[in-house]
């Protein structure tokens, strides 16, 4: 049984919907609301039943450089619930990784898909795609940004808190690319964040600078202390990642003592609001950033959170595909 959404879904995409989604804050502000709205439409749909066959004959494929568990399975499962089907590709299963340039596979592979997650290393390199292909390119991971983790995560704390204006996010631990993406959604919603990182773990200068305008403009914050008893007093949500990402293995005997007392734990949680929501993007390493007892715990909104990146990718894949099939109906229309 199929079913029908509101407007969200519309086929009348609204222009300012961008081409690519490469960071939160390159997105406008009306498209981050957006994709709030539809992926909470999408979400009860799914509860209720009611099949969305929202992409229809849309192929998608995931080149991944990085393993992943919850953005290729939410990502692969979404497609699939909407109609479409998915592809995945590993760098030694296309001729890149022995010398084609991004360019022509770029051109190439816009022929033949309608859309492409990539989850890599270098923030350019993404860049670098979405300038070559026709067809949207969707940031599935870097080293500097993960914005369809933020954007997920905006929609768990508006789930619970029931709006995100006005809210305070307390992240505690290394200032990664988690970190830098939830400073770009919270000052593109209004939501104050204060982030507690040792020294030489703050996350990216070029970011927190770049996202005060957005913060001026939506009477949000950005705070950084050395003090995570500071970032937490008063918190509406509490947030942890991994001390180790992808590629600091080498780095892990020092981050662990660094890192050490920024662990999100029972004492710490005391500081914030007695109704704090627990956050964490996982995978978690109980005892080492956040206890077992605090992301099994009655606060904790983790599952609801890892949920939500399959309804956040589902609103993202249907508003950029639905956006690029018009641009190209409109093209062939021109004289």
């Amino acid at each position: 049984m199929s079913g029908r959404l509101s407007n969200a879904a519309s086929p009348a995409v609204p222009r300012e919907v961008p081409k690519d989604l490469l960071t939160v804050a390159a997105l406008p502000h009306a498209f981050v609301k957006r994709l709030l709205t539809l992926a909470t439409q999408l979400k009860r749909a799914q509860r209720n039943r009611r099949r969305q066959q929202l992409l229809v004959d849309t192929t998608l494929d995931l080149y991944f450089e990085k393993p992943s568990t919850r953005t290729r399975v939410s990502f692969e499962a979404g497609i699939n619930q909407l109609g479409g089907q998915s592809l995945f590709l590993s760098s030694s299963d296309i001729q890149v990784s022995r010398g084609e340039s991004i360019a022509d596979t770029a051109r190439v592979l816009s022929r033949y898909l309608d859309a492409l997650v990539i989850r890599t290393y270098d923030q350019s390199t993404v860049e670098q795609w979405a300038r070559e292909a026709s067809i949207p390119i969707i940031n599935g991971l870097t080293d500097l940004s993960h914005p369809c983790q933020a954007l997920s995560d905006l929609l768990t704390i508006q789930e619970r808190k029931g709006r995100l204006r006005g809210l305070k996010l307390a992240y505690v631990g290394d200032g990664n690319n988690v970190a830098n993406s939830l400073i770009e959604a919270c000052a593109k919603l209004g939501v104050s964040i204060s982030l507690a990182c040792p020294r030489g773990y703050e996350p990216d200068q070029r970011i927190v600078d770049l996202c005060r305008h957005d913060a001026e403009v939506t009477g949000s914050h950005i705070d950084i202390h050395d003090d995570p008893v500071v970032a937490v007093t008063g918190a509406d949500a509490l947030y942890t990642d991994v001390w180790i990402s992808m590629g600091r293995e080498r780095e892990h005997a020092r981050r662990i003592k660094t890192l050490a007392p920024y662990q999100l734990n029972e004492r710490l949680l005391k500081h914030a609001k007695p109704d704090a929501m627990v956050l964490h993007c996982l995978p978690a390493h109980r005892g080492e950033e956040i206890t077992a007892g605090v992301i099994d715990g009655p606060q904790s909104a983790v599952w609801e959170q890892a949920e939500n990146r399959l309804h956040m990718q589902k609103a993202i894949l249907v508003e950029l595909v639905t956006r690029a099939r018009q641009h190209r109906l409109t093209k062939r229309k021109r004289p």
